[in-house]
């Protein structure tokens, strides 16, 4: 099968690619897979009854809940206790930093360049509990990172908890996850990780990270709109439960699930993790092609300044790409190229306002963000590419 056929395969898989849309906004959002859509409505059509009962729909319904979470575990070499689904990463987040407890005086040290996810709870909590709040800031540029030399310089023996991106939803930047993991395990602290940029663009393996905490959501990696939390079986002593005081209190679903998991959504996953078990390969060198294409076209052109790394070294970034252009608000660049175009893509500050404000330093437009999964094509991006100029 040739290399046409190959991506006309993938494509066919997701029904929104038949409209008349070219969709380069996916970190917002990928489209989804043909097979989770069916599985929700299959569900939603004979199974969908309350969990745990003893007839036999009620067996049905519970059995495909339970796989849900076995194949989700798995997809990051995590056990199912270790797991917890809920509605929004932000969600997840916000209920891990009221089941944490540290004493006053404690200090937890916040990325100041990650998504506002990973960055309000633990403001909050800081106030809260009457913690000392370390801020974690690159020095303004236009490629900043996160980097365990620079994290070292702000542990000390009170740290409790350490936050940051697996990869920026702004840059595309790859943080050395592992070196960080390492670096805060080194004065006992907590590592807990964003990686909702990251997890459309990489398998997970949570174990070889080292993580304690580690979060994403499913609808960016071709599934439901749905997010998961991972808690590590030693990282879960830390927490007190957030659930009713009869029900187990075991696993990190009974602490910090609330039923935020929609039975529908979590047992479609199955579906999402059956596809990308022989896909990676494809995925990521089909990502280099495309960040390629763009960052090559970008550099060529002296009126555009490309936030983050500027070369399309997978090892480096995702195909996340964000710019701006010289004499040109962002919000009118974008409207400018979809009047021409199919192109579907964004401005904005994307949730990252402290990034895009201080350490980019723009305005509340932000940024062009131009991202791309597998399913998008290079013939699709030159096309774009080559209308005309829209300076």
């Amino acid at each position: 099968m040739g290399f046409e056929d190959h991506q006309k395969q993938v494509r066919d898989r997701f029904p929104a690619l038949r409209q008349n849309q070219v969709y380069f906004d996916n970190a917002g959002g990928s489209q989804t897979l043909d097979t989770v859509i069916d599985s929700i409505r299959d569900y939603l059509s004979s199974t969908n009854v309350q969990l745990g009962a003893s007839y036999a729909i009620g067996k049905k319904s519970t059995a495909a809940y339970d796989a849900g979470y076995e194949a989700a575990a798995k997809y990051i070499n995590a056990d199912p206790d270790e797991i917890v689904f809920g509605s929004s990463t932000t969600q997840l987040l916000r209920n891990l930093s009221y089941a944490l407890k540290f004493n006053p005086g404690d200090e937890i040290i916040v990325s100041r360049i990650d998504h506002e996810a990973n960055i309000a709870s633990w403001v909050d909590l800081a106030e809260r509990q009457n913690l000392i709040l370390k801020w974690w800031k690159p020095e303004p540029s236009h490629n900043p990172h996160l980097l365990a030399s620079d994290l070292v310089k702000l542990l000390s023996a009170k740290t409790r908890l350490v936050t940051c991106t697996h990869a920026s939803n702004i840059l595309g930047t790859i943080t050395d996850v592992k070196a960080l993991a390492d670096a805060a395990h080194s004065v006992g602290a907590l590592l807990c990780v964003d990686a909702v940029a990251y997890a459309p663009h990489r398998p997970v393996d949570v174990k070889a990270l080292g993580v304690d905490f580690y979060c994403f959501s499913w609808y960016k990696v071709y599934g439901p709109h749905i997010s998961m939390l991972y808690g590590s079986w030693s990282a879960q002593t830390h927490l007190r439960s957030l659930g009713h005081f009869f029900n187990p209190s075991a696993s990190l679903d009974d602490k910090l699930g609330l039923a935020g998991g929609s039975y529908e959504l979590v047992q479609s996953i199955p579906k999402v993790v059956e596809y990308l078990d022989s896909k990676w390969t494809q995925v990521v060198s089909q990502e280099e092609v495309l960040q390629d294409v763009l960052l090559s076209y970008l550099k060529k052109q002296k009126n555009v300044t490309i936030y983050g790394v500027p070369d399309s070294n997978p090892a480096n970034r995702v195909s996340t790409v964000s710019f701006s252009v010289k004499g040109w608000n962002s919000q009118d660049l974008v409207e400018a190229v979809e009047s021409k175009t199919r192109f579907a893509f964004r401005w904005g500050t994307f949730y990252s306002d402290r990034l895009v404000r201080e350490t980019l330093g723009l305005g509340q437009d932000g940024v062009v963000r131009v991202s791309m999964v597998h399913y998008n094509s290079g013939k699709s991006l030159i096309r774009v590419l080559a209308m005309p100029n829209t300076d």
